[in-house]
């Protein structure tokens, strides 16, 4: 009996959490498909507006398309750079042992205790030089690669590759040099495959946190036409008369990406947060 009693609050607890969890995405998309007038009176029906709120997004002075394409890119060079050097660097760490390893690793750690408030001036001045070097226009500020390679290497991104690889088999690696595979061809054509699920966890939080980016976009980015999804919706916002339904559908159609991405790999995103060494 007491257990029957506590299985069922264990239910109503997690329909709550499960309730609380689901209910802003529920109203999101309602508020899409109802006149900005509806969505501040709190309606919770659906509307027929949808639409409508569609083509006024489409059709914004904000250049909504232009900002959505701008952040497809980014997000997706940013993901597949950051795979590369990222998981590199972690798989370094622990093949390649040193002396000065574990405090070159321990530095790193350390800056992840900086928050990136902190970095935002500095940051600032340093890209603001590279105009003037030729060799390294591409990353300064106005453009895209002024925010991809803030996002390239991170401290949490080394770290987590780096304890993921701590289980990869180190036989696979000794195999492979007796066979006569070369360094580069152990770590792209070994290591990468078998840590797949690993690999997909990381593309879906690099991807996530590339995609909602706003602080630095917002001062990197200083042309219209450069802005990311986030400053066009915060934007929209900012008006005097804010129309919420359009906001909502542009927020709706914002978070289509970043959902099809986890649902598609939520699996591999499981057994890769675990420290699964198969997909």
């Amino acid at each position: 009996m007491t257990k029957k009693v506590l299985r069922t609050f264990q239910y109503i607890f997690l329909s709550i959490c499960a309730f609380v969890s689901i209910f802003p995405f529920f109203w999101m998309i309602i508020a899409a498909t109802n006149k900005s007038v509806d969505v501040t009176k709190g309606t919770l029906m659906p509307g027929s507006y949808f639409m409508e709120n569609l083509k006024a997004v489409l059709s914004s002075d904000l250049q909504y398309t232009t900002a959505f394409k701008n952040s497809l890119i980014i997000s997706v060079v940013t993901t597949i750079l950051a795979m590369i050097v990222s998981s590199a660097a972690g798989y370094a760490f622990v093949i390649y042992r040193s002396k000065s390893r574990e405090r070159v690793f321990n530095i790193i750690l350390l800056s992840m205790m900086v928050p990136f408030a902190a970095l935002m001036v500095p940051l600032f001045r340093l890209f603001s030089k590279f105009n003037s070097v030729p060799l390294l226009k591409t990353i300064a500020l106005n453009t895209p690669g002024a925010v991809i390679v803030i996002g390239i290497s991170t401290a949490f991104l080394i770290f987590f590759f780096r304890q993921n690889t701590e289980s990869f088999p180190k036989e696979l690696i000794e195999a492979a040099r007796i066979d006569g595979v070369g360094e580069l061809g152990i770590f792209f054509k070994i290591f990468m495959p078998t840590m797949k699920s690993t690999y997909a966890a990381a593309i879906i939080v690099t991807f996530m946190n590339s995609w909602n980016n706003y602080l630095w976009p917002l001062i990197a980015l200083q042309s219209p036409e450069r802005r990311t999804l986030p400053l066009v919706i915060s934007a929209m916002g900012s008006s005097y008369t804010p129309d919420y339904g359009m906001m909502m559908t542009a927020v709706v159609l914002a978070t289509v990406p970043t959902a099809l991405i986890f649902f598609l790999m939520q699996k591999q995103f499981v057994a890769g947060m675990t420290g699964s060494v198969k997909g």
